[in-house]
């Protein structure tokens, strides 16, 4: 696969199976967005909305993500900014600001977490479910690629 350099917002429920190149889709019931790298290499990327995690901007004709996504677990390892629909390639961060940047993302969830417990909010790395009252992060979006099959 080629690189990826523009982006086009899907607004969907669940992602589909499987994903096409050069869509980034929109959940806003699972409050997070899923797409193909944008290095080309075809491996789904999954970022979550919420306040500690990514923002998405949407003008009623473009999409933005905030902050760039970093594929630090994929073999590629890339790092791309997607501004109004625009794939803008950053560098490659080396080991050590992965290392840095994943302890900064850690921090940043645990703040908000501990933000919205002293507000009796429950915390981000805990979504609701109509079943099971509580259910971790990960289950929650494992569920949401299960609904794409």
């Amino acid at each position: 696969m080629m690189p990826i350099d523009q982006l086009i917002p899907e607004f969907v429920e669940a992602f589909p199976t499987p994903m096409q190149p050069a869509v980034l889709y929109v959940s806003i019931v699972y409050r997070t967005t899923g797409h193909l790298c944008c290095c080309g290499c075809g491996e789904e990327v999954i970022a979550p909305l919420a306040p500690a995690q990514w923002a998405l901007t949407y003008d009623g004709d473009t999409v933005s993500l905030h902050p760039s996504i970093g594929n630090w677990t994929l073999p590629c390892k890339s790092h791309y900014v997607i501004r109004r629909n625009q794939v803008l390639a950053r560098r490659p961060f080396t080991r050590e600001e992965i290392v840095e940047n994943r302890s900064h993302d850690r921090a940043a969830l645990a703040r908000y977490d501990d933000e919205l417990t002293e507000v009796g909010t429950p915390p981000v790395t805990q979504q609701p479910d109509a079943a099971h009252p509580v259910r971790s992060r990960e289950i929650w979006w494992m569920r949401l690629l299960h609904l794409r099959r």
